[in-house]
């Protein structure tokens, strides 16, 4: 098996029901639909708030506004591209992580087309979500809805957290910031990728969890591909339908249900797949970060389920971040990675061919990363 970037990075495409030759960004894609919709969310009475004047934009005479009233909140916003003529079995969702939105698997920061392009040409329908509070989803008043002001990740973290480089390597000069040696991510794009970061808040897990799982009985059987802090409510939305959700493909996910409180034996018929970049033992949140999902994956496995795990650098894979979709590398080799995700387990989930009589790379990917 060639070992390139995108054979690992794409196997967390789980083959996605590609059973068929990949297509190329080059090709015209033929699109059925394109449209978007609301999901989740509840309705909130607000009253006793005083009214004020306000002035919309310079030159206009003031309006009066009237806080109370009857709102929308806690709803999630998902866009979708339907194929004329999809190849796959199931569409694919795509979730991103803490802080960020839907535009993570969108166009990459360096202009290069990103996951959602790619898996549109390799032949799925394909969901973009921005979940509650984030993006199109937005967020509501606090403390009188959201229970807490919301914060903000700084350069400076997403920098270092997300191991473009070492601990105390970026500075505010462009030039003067160090990068891990061999980085795949594109560092003359950084201050472009920082631009997608939004405010996020740590008390609306519940109301997220929610709305993904109004969103996965809404379109689904499907696949999930989710990233990071959206790795937990993938995991719990897969719990919560198991009949529904056919596969999850888990992008370094910072967080995990506790074994002993889910029913993971529900897991049995719901592959996984976790992929993991490159400086973990060089980054002290990550080595707390990388606990749960581990103690998760390995009960799945000893309930009889399938749960790969892919560590890129011992598959000779170097340099990848914790923003994977986006590094240099994550245009490569694009066929590999999912053949190779295939034969590890997760084919009858994504394809409507029978899934290849023996396994040997499955094995082989088993022995090299456990």
């Amino acid at each position: 098996m060639q070992k390139t970037g995108f054979t690992a990075a794409t196997a967390c495409a789980l083959a996605l029901a590609a059973a068929v030759p990949t297509a190329t960004a080059a090709e015209d894609l033929a699109v059925r639909d394109v449209g978007s919709f609301y999901v989740g969310g509840r309705e909130v009475v607000l009253s006793g708030l005083p009214s004020r004047e306000i002035s919309f934009t310079a030159g206009m005479a003031p309006l009066k506004v009237d806080p109370n009233g009857e709102f929308e909140v806690e709803q999630m916003y998902v866009q979708y591209v339907k194929l004329a003529k999809p190849k796959a079995k199931y569409p694919l969702l795509l979730w991103h992580g803490g802080g960020l939105t839907g535009v993570t698997w969108e166009t990459k920061p360096d202009g290069q087309p990103g996951w959602q392009s790619y898996f549109l040409h390799a032949g799925h329908d394909v969901y973009v979500s921005d979940a509650v509070e984030r993006g199109r989803a937005s967020w509501a008043r606090y403390p009188e809805i959201f229970k807490t002001e919301p914060f903000f990740r700084p350069k400076k973290e997403a920098w270092e957290l997300f191991r473009i480089g070492p601990a105390d390597s970026y500075r505010p000069n462009a030039a003067e910031r160090v990068s891990f040696p061999g980085t795949q991510f594109p560092v003359a794009a950084f201050d472009e990728f920082a631009k997608q970061s939004v405010p996020r808040w740590a008390t609306n897990d519940e109301a997220t969890q929610k709305a993904y799982d109004a969103y996965v009985q809404k379109v689904c059987p499907c696949v999930i591909i989710v990233h990071s802090q959206g790795g937990n409510f993938a995991f719990n939305a897969a719990l919560h339908a198991p009949d529904k959700v056919k596969a999850v493909v888990a992008i370094e996910p910072s967080g995990a249900p506790d074994p002993a409180k889910v029913d993971v034996a529900s897991m049995k018929g719901v592959p996984h797949l976790f992929v993991w970049g490159d400086h973990l033992a060089d980054s002290a949140p990550w080595q707390k970060f990388i606990g749960p999902p581990t103690k998760y994956r390995e009960a799945i496995v000893a309930a009889g389920g399938t749960a790969d795990w892919i560590d890129l650098p011992k598959q000779g894979i170097a340099g990848n971040t914790h923003m994977m979709m986006m590094d240099r590398n994550s245009d490569q080799d694009r066929g590999a990675g999912p053949g190779m995700v295939r034969e590890a387990g997760a084919r009858d989930a994504m394809s409507s061919e029978p899934a290849p009589a023996g396994s040997q790379n499955a094995n082989k990917l088993k022995g090299e990363n456990e």
